[in-house]
């Protein structure tokens, strides 16, 4: 109440407050109990009080923390402060709470079992992005693919390019993106076999079937590899083009026309190191190593490990390994994604990675010094000059993939001075994006591009390959903070993997056929993630067709939708997916 002498006469006037808005950011899925734990606070205006961290199920008070204020530089907009609780190991459910404005964090746990099973979750999702027999809607589609362009053959020849993945929330396939997909699998099952489990079978059906599910998840994108590589002079790189976009569509009512009908033929690209295009767009290919040597590396890996599965199919993958790695050598360069009438493509610019990483599993699969030689040579070629982690921007897929698992492949078999520069290598683009993560309230130093969240999870990966290689666990609480940031330490609170944690904030309105036509919500999508507003201001098409959920959390700096029609930001992947499989792998840990 407030009174106010008026006339001569005392006057009562009843006011309303507004409480201040207080928001927080935290790991919603939790902590080990030795783990660096910290969130974030912010408001408009400046936060005075104590926040407590509160035990559950009795509520009480396990902590009062005094919030630490950061500066917020580009951020801008907030006053930003950090919420340290490191020193709680005490196992359980937990939130965050601040009295003055009664607001409060998502729950999250502290216990050794956090993020137990969480990779499961993944290949759930990458299961939904099967083509040919798809055990989520459990159907069948694009048997037809495909009808071949720029291949030795006449134009519009048939060729079997069925299987492999969708590529996104569209349902084009590409050896660029698969082939990565399939080898990160295989290289997280080789660090982490004990962590993953069998619940499907080979088809993706429920039961198990005596073999890890992220094999079986493997085997389907090595059997595509297979398929693309008919002949030794012969690659298939891509399957369909951006015809493909004509709305949301199942699998198996394909409405795109490629010239036979809908829901028919689809186009098969060959690789051929020259720019290629059917309409006006062209890509600007120099050569094919990229995609033969990557396909290489993950046949090499699948050759060592099925040799005690199933030794005959170890002898095919290896035949096309060495076969593809040829292939690589004599077109050295790199064949792009192909568009037809828009301008967006992958733009990938590196090989010499892909070459490093394929002569690296080869050798270890054959024993030929030769391999060895080569990789060394290539690994050199290639140091940091792929890498997007020394760079403050990049094309969309220039720096393509966004981690060089060759440096670590060959870190097993070469001698101690050449481990040393191999880990200085990957330490280089570490200390690179750390300096820049110094100045984000948020830990984070990476370039807010298209899939910027492919970055974090591969920055997050290298984080974990540079300890396992120099025993070095110095960026221990950098690691910490890259995966708290995907699961919930962000601006929006949010997680950006669907489904993940089950209980918490997560990408809902994903830019997918199967959520939009069939209110599929299928857990462990990896969604593109926040990008500057500079670029997401021109990119074409984009729609915001619900409420923004974050409106009062957003910032000038970066932007993030929880929405269908925002494909920059909230759009799964197939390929980020798969490439958060090993990190994940790393914390389910007890």
């Amino acid at each position: 109440m407030k009174y106010l002498l008026i006339g001569g006469f005392w006057i009562c006037f009843a006011i309303q407050i507004q409480a201040q808005e207080v928001f927080f950011s935290v790991n919603q899925v939790g902590f080990h109990p030795s783990d660096t734990k910290k969130a974030i606070v912010f408001s408009k205006g400046k936060i005075k009080n104590n926040i407590h961290l509160i035990h559950l199920p009795d509520s009480s008070s396990a902590d009062r923390i005094k919030p630490v204020p950061i500066e917020s530089g580009v951020w801008g907009d907030f006053f930003y402060y950090s919420i340290d609780f490191t020193q709680i190991s005490k196992e359980g459910r937990y939130f965050l709470w601040h009295s003055a404005s009664r607001s409060s964090s998502e729950n999250f746990e502290i216990s050794s079992d956090s993020y137990a099973g969480i990779q499961e979750d993944l290949l759930e999702f990458m299961r939904q992005q099967r083509c040919g027999y798809n055990p989520t809607m459990d159907m069948v589609c694009h048997q037809e693919d495909g009808r071949s362009f720029f291949g030795p053959m006449p134009d519009s020849t048939y060729v079997d390019a069925s299987g492999g993945w969708h590529d996104a929330g569209d349902q084009l396939k590409y050896l660029i993106t698969g082939s990565y997909a399939t080898g990160h699998m295989l290289m997280a099952y080789e660090l982490f076999p004990d962590r993953f489990g069998d619940i499907a079978n080979a088809l993706g059906q429920p039961g198990p079937n005596g073999i890890p599910d992220v094999l079986d998840e493997a085997k389907w994108g090595l059997d595509w590899l297979l398929k693309l590589h008919p002949a030794p002079d012969q690659l298939i790189h891509q399957i369909a083009d951006d015809r493909d976009h004509r709305g949301f569509k199942i699998p198996n009512q394909d409405n795109s026309d490629y010239g036979w009908g809908e829901n028919s033929y689809r186009p098969a690209y060959f690789a051929t190191g020259k720019p290629q295009g059917l309409g006006k767009y062209k890509s600007e290919s120099t050569g094919m190593a990229n995609v033969a040597g990557r396909s290489a590396a993950a046949l090499a890996l699948g050759a060592r490990i099925w040799k005690e599965i199933d030794e005959a199919y170890s002898i095919q993958c290896l035949r096309a390994a060495k076969s593809l790695y040829a292939l690589g050598r004599k077109y050295e360069g790199y064949q792009q994604g192909n568009s037809f009438g828009a301008p967006y493509r992958y733009n990938e610019e590196t090989w010499n990675d892909d070459m490093e990483w394929a002569g690296a599993e080869l050798y270890k699969a054959t024993g030929d010094n030769s391999y060895l030689m080569q990789a060394k040579e290539y690994a050199l070629k290639s140091a940091n000059a792929d890498s997007w982690m020394v760079r403050d921007s990049a094309a969309h897929y220039q720096l393509y993939p966004f981690i060089n698992l060759g440096h670590y492949s060959l870190h097993e078999v070469v001698d101690r001075d050449f481990k040393k520069t191999l880990e200085s290598f990957y330490q280089e683009g570490i200390e690179y994006t750390l300096k820049k993560a110094q100045a984000s309230p948020f830990e984070v130093g990476i370039p807010f591009i298209w899939c910027s969240n492919n970055l974090m999870t591969s920055l997050a990966t290298q984080l974990i390959l540079y300890e396992k290689m120099s025993g070095n666990t110095q960026y221990q609480p950098y690691l910490i903070a890259q995966r708290d940031w995907l699961f919930g330490k962000n601006p929006w609170g949010t997680s950006m993997f669907t489904g993940i944690p089950r209980h918490g904030d997560f990408p809902v309105f994903v830019h997918t056929a199967p959520y939009v036509k069939l209110g599929l919500e299928i857990p462990g999508g990896l969604v593109d993630g926040p990008i500057f507003r500079t670029i997401h201001s021109n990119l074409l098409g984009l729609t915001l067709e619900r409420p923004d959920d974050y409106v009062s959390r957003q910032n000038p700096f970066i932007v993030y939708h929880d929405a269908v029609g925002d494909y920059s930001t909230n759009e799964p992947t197939m390929d980020g997916t798969a490439g958060s499989i090993l990190m994940m792998a790393y914390f389910s840990r007890k």
